[in-house]
């Protein structure tokens, strides 16, 4: 997703978009074609042999050596400006082996395990230690893009964060949204923690992806108890500006969140988002559950009822929310790469 606002604010630019992908949902590779990006899309495969030895090999499917020959194999029909890599298994070995086809290459990263042989390195997380990541791990002459200053939002979030006001600290909609596909079910234990307080006035919408393992069942659970349940939605920024408070994952969508001011209950679903959530928790921009492993309905259902007693800590949550991200982090970051020209 953060990658597909990237690629929106380039085309502005008069700027040719290629994704380059590989084991991905059908779903993703429809959404960048949906949004009018060429699309390659690598032959899938699951070679676990060749895997390295960085912790999110995994990913990848094959090793770096494997997905080089196939990307450059790719692109080499075309003369590119930048490639910008968003993957946590590939490292500077893969980028070393691309910089020959490419002018510049960026990175996407935000846990810092790993060499990088890159012109940009992106991070736009909040972390107490941000400016000692990186050291050393990236080459001299690169140019690091850090914190939620250059998070990479959609235009409507910036459009939003300057028509909208942190809330008032009554909560009367709550927002539950957990990413796409949720394989824990945590939207679930939501919806039954929100229907336990009984609170006849609260409206409740619910976002889920097409790929989620429980949709049907959370689309007829809402139905039954007059919740708004929004499948693959296009309406994520105005459903948050209209909420006040959010039930969900760390991640991207924390970004998204505070730059629309709302409060938040977190939880982590990896590490990356575990560092997130626990930073926005210590600034007092959103109650942090913990990892997913450790969630309850319970704790669920203690943090609500906490926040709708306290108007005053959901108001102060909103402001420090909004006061972090002003939505215009992708643009900053096109206009970076543009001096690169």
């Amino acid at each position: 997703m953060r990658c597909l606002a990237l690629a929106a604010e380039l085309k502005k630019h008069n700027m040719y978009i290629c994704f380059i992908c590989r084991n991905l949902p059908k779903s993703l590779y429809n959404l960048v074609e949906k949004n009018k990006h060429d699309l390659i899309v690598l032959k899938h495969v699951e070679d676990i042999k060749q895997q390295d030895e960085l912790k999110h090999s995994f990913f990848l499917g094959t090793s770096q050596a494997t997905d080089a020959i196939d990307t450059i194999e790719a692109i080499s029909d075309k003369s590119w400006d930048w490639l910008i890599i968003d993957h946590y298994a590939i490292d500077n070995r893969f980028e070393m082996t691309l910089k020959k086809y490419v002018e510049r290459i960026m990175v996407i990263d935000d846990i810092a395990d790993r060499q990088h042989e890159c012109d940009v390195l992106l991070d736009q997380n909040l972390y107490a230690d941000m400016d000692e990541r990186y050291v050393e791990k990236v080459p001299a002459s690169c140019a690091i893009l850090l914190g939620p200053e250059y998070a990479l939002l959609r235009n409507e979030f910036a459009c939003l964060h300057n028509k909208i006001k942190p809330r008032t600290g009554v909560i009367e909609k709550i927002l539950v949204f957990f990413g796409g596909v949720d394989p824990e079910n945590l939207t679930s234990l939501s919806i039954n923690a929100i229907n336990n307080l009984c609170n006849e006035k609260l409206h409740v919408d619910v976002v889920v992806g097409t790929a989620h393992p429980y949709r049907h069942e959370i689309e007829s659970v809402c139905k039954s108890l007059n919740y708004s349940c929004h499948v693959q939605t296009e309406r994520m920024a105005e459903l948050m500006a209209e909420s006040d408070l959010a039930i969900g994952a760390g991640g991207s969508a924390s970004w998204e969140r505070c730059c629309l001011g709302l409060a938040t209950i977190s939880v982590a679903f990896a590490d990356n988002q575990y560092a997130i959530a626990k930073q926005l928790d210590r600034v007092g921009a959103s109650i942090f559950l913990g990892n997913h492993h450790s969630v309850s309905q319970t704790k669920i259902e203690d943090a609500m009822s906490e926040l709708i007693l306290d108007r005053d800590r959901v108001k102060s949550m909103s402001s420090t929310a909004y006061s972090i991200v002003d939505g215009n982090g992708t643009k900053r970051v096109c206009e970076i790469l543009n001096q690169f020209q």
